[in-house]
């Protein structure tokens, strides 16, 4: 389910979504380690024991490779 999820994800919202793409969430870095229906779980830089689930638009930010929008 992880493949659609993420498929569906990226088609949906028109998001570059993908595991290991690096984000900031809520003003926090972080990495999509995942997907769960349609939304992404997301593990923050400053708290690695603990996956959030985020929805792929609300208060976050794609980054490309430099950490940059």
């Amino acid at each position: 389910m992880a493949k659609g999820s993420a498929d569906h994800v990226r088609r949906y919202y028109q998001v570059p979504a993908k595991r290991g793409a690096r984000i900031k969430f809520r003003g926090q870095d972080g990495t999509i380690v995942g997907f769960q229906g349609a939304g992404l779980r997301v593990r923050l830089d400053d708290d690695p024991k603990r996956i959030h689930s985020c929805h792929p638009t609300w208060r976050i930010d794609y980054l490309d490779g430099r950490g940059e929008r």
